[in-house]
């Protein structure tokens, strides 16, 4: 097959963007397939966690981004968990995010995506490798063994085109096309809820919450809402608000009070202004694999959830940052024939993870609490839990860490598996995050991680990493050798070796070099580099 590019992305969400980015700085020659011609302004996806801010660091955007959020920063973009209402007598600090900000090389934060799209598209701009379709869509997908071929369409035009490439990667959405033209099947989780969003402009509503100092969103819990919540958030400070929440089955925007539901939530009434009414039904859904053949996917088209936590375009972005080096380094002849299999093998399970053990925990314990505790029956009761619950609010924060323990490409321990519960260290593990730590020149690790492989040597010895340079030049394996010595921060790492992946995940440490290096570099990038 005579392929036009060697990937094609078809949704140009965050998601899609932060592929084409990826592979674009890495010289991988792709298209990006995007049906709506500007961002959608509807505010979803707000909240960027310290390891998003990661990627777009890598990326090269950092500032840009945060230069485009639309709340001040001075102002925070902390979260409050509230009892009956915003205005009521009990209420939490929720999800704080800044408590593991020391194990990231940058701080969260907090924009519409609308506002993070635009500025990812800019970037994208810049890279000649990339070519963007925007105002186009897929209609079908074909693979063979020599590649695969895409039949896109202009929506409002009459351009239609096929596209050919090694690989395609869906990042389209929950009805994701790509995904049903590849058969890839999912598993459902439906919570039989009808949720509503709202868009409204309510100044005076900023008024009611000054209170509360510092807060960008707020998560009501009310004994009839069985646990599920009512979400406020800020777009920008001081006008415009989204709400999510469940509403009665067979809700439409003519036959419901949203306007007094917001009162009742809130515990006040308040002048608002509707700028969209949408509806979504609470569901989780997993695709049962994320790859077939040379199709994949990513974001919301291989997992969909409740906006519960923040976790969406925070997992749909680390999927892509995982996906983007290891197509490149097939196409670019050092990957081996097990490395692809390696994307679904390690982000599928980590999304099955938080699903189960954070948004639906999330949900039964808000539940059972709600059923078990109440002010009006038992006050001493009530107020001894809301305690407890304020101190499980933090330690969510710590026990969320995704990590690749049972992953193939990495030495982890025997019985490892890929998950979302961990916990935040600075010593070096394989198939968990590299934290940063500052080095001799005043940098940090950070600082210095190559665009592939990174090896970091603590006080070793020249002939060590002269053999892991002879294996990785034989393999055409990119490979950085970061030397410095093994005090000023950098024992916290507890290994004087640590072989850092191009996502910053550890593949491996140790204190000498292992026996064989270059079995060892052939087992990170998927076996021996015959491309499949």
């Amino acid at each position: 097959m005579n392929h036009t590019h060697q990937v094609v992305i078809v949704g140009g969400g965050p998601v899609g963007l932060g592929l084409a980015i990826e592979l674009g700085q890495r010289g991988i020659a792709c298209c990006l397939v995007e049906r709506y011609l500007q961002p959608r302004r509807i505010p979803k996806g707000q909240n960027l966690t310290q390891r998003s801010m990661e990627h777009f660091l890598h990326w090269g955007i950092e500032d840009q981004v945060r230069a485009a959020r639309t709340i001040p920063a001075s102002y925070g973009i902390g979260g409050l968990t509230a009892y009956g209402t915003l205005l009521g007598k009990y209420t939490y600090d929720w999800l704080q995010r800044d408590l593991v900000r020391d194990f990231y090389a940058t701080a969260n934060e907090r924009l519409p995506q609308y506002e993070t799209e635009a500025v990812m598209r800019r970037r994208i701009a810049e890279l000649p490798t990339v070519e963007t379709l925007f105002g186009w869509q897929a209609e079908e997908v074909v693979q063979n063994d020599g590649g695969v071929s895409v039949a896109v369409v202009q929506r409002n035009g009459p351009g239609r085109r096929w596209l050919r490439a090694a690989y395609i990667v869906g990042c389209d959405g929950a009805h994701s096309i790509v995904r049903d033209r590849a058969q890839i099947t999912q598993t459902l989780v439906d919570h039989d809820r009808l949720m509503v969003l709202l868009v409204f402009r309510a100044p005076e509503l900023h008024a009611l919450l000054e209170r509360y100092p510092g807060k960008s969103y707020y998560c009501v819990l009310t004994p009839e809402l069985e646990g599920y919540w009512q979400f406020f958030g800020r777009v920008d400070l001081g006008t415009t608000w989204f709400f999510h929440a469940p509403v009665p089955a067979g809700t439409r925007k003519d036959n419901f009070d949203f306007r007094a539901y917001l009162h009742r939530a809130v515990g006040a009434e308040f002048a608002i202004e509707f700028e969209h009414i949408g509806f979504w039904d609470l569901r989780f859904a997993t695709a049962d694999t994320y790859r077939s053949g040379r199709v994949f996917i990513a974001g919301d088209a291989a997992h969909s959830h409740p906006p519960y936590g923040g976790y969406g375009v925070n997992t749909g972005l680390e999927d892509v940052r995982n996906l983007g080096w290891k197509l490149a380094a097939v196409l670019k002849g050092w990957g081996g024939a097990g490395l692809l299999d390696s994307y679904s093998a390690e982000r599928q399970p980590v999304f099955a993870s938080t699903a189960r053990d954070f948004i639906e925990t999330s949900i039964r314990v808000d539940r059972d609490f709600l059923a078990a505790f109440s002010p009006d029956r038992d006050l001493d009761a009530f107020e001894a839990v809301w305690e407890e619950r304020q101190s499980g609010a933090r330690s969510e924060v710590d026990l969320f860490e995704p990590n690749y323990e049972g992953s193939a490409i990495v030495d982890g321990p025997p019985d490892g598996r890929c998950s979302a519960v961990g916990s935040h260290m600075f010593i070096a593990r394989p198939g968990h995050h590299m934290a940063p730590q500052p080095m001799s020149d005043g940098g940090t690790v950070f600082d210095d991680l190559g665009n592939g492989f990174t090896l970091l040597a603590f006080d070793i010895d020249q002939s060590v990493m002269s053999a892991f340079e002879k294996a990785a030049e034989a393999m055409k394996l990119p490979l950085k050798i970061v030397t410095d010595s093994r005090d000023g921060g950098r024992e916290r790492y507890g290994a004087a070796l640590v072989l850092v992946r191009p996502d910053q995940f550890v593949a491996w440490t140790g204190d000498a070099a292992p026996a064989d290096v270059a079995a060892l570099l052939r087992k990170v990038v998927g076996g021996a580099a015959d491309r499949g």
